[in-house]
């Protein structure tokens, strides 16, 4: 039985991910269909945190849109999640950032890496 889950798993794991960090910005390339049609979208943000491994690996973006923080978390290897490109290196010390939730303004900013 386990053989066949582990086949299954193995079929469905992406091997061209790229890789990035937690305090990172990414911007996502989401595949969304609506009825017939398909289309990407992009979400671009701060990763504040990675959890699981394997194939239920995810992770969360936060970005500030028209003064609201809007919060996503996308599957890493999901075949809706097309690309991921790294737009910036950021520089932390935590695994989580949930303390970002909190911040207004410039003290919610992740310095980048140099």
């Amino acid at each position: 039985m386990d053989r066949k889950i582990d086949a299954f798993v193995s079929e469905q794991l992406k091997t061209d991910v790229t890789p990035f960090n937690i305090g990172d910005t990414v911007r996502v390339h989401n595949l969304i269909k609506e009825g017939t049609r398909e289309r990407i979208q992009l979400f671009e943000g701060t990763v504040i945190g990675k959890h699981g491994g394997g194939i239920s690996e995810t992770f969360t973006v936060r970005r500030v849109a028209y003064g609201c923080g809007v919060e996503k978390t996308f599957p890493l290897h999901s075949p809706h999640v097309a690309k991921i490109e790294v737009i910036r290196r950021g520089k932390v010390r935590r695994a989580k950032l949930y303390y970002l939730r909190d911040r207004v303004g410039k003290s919610a900013k992740v310095k980048e890496q140099i």
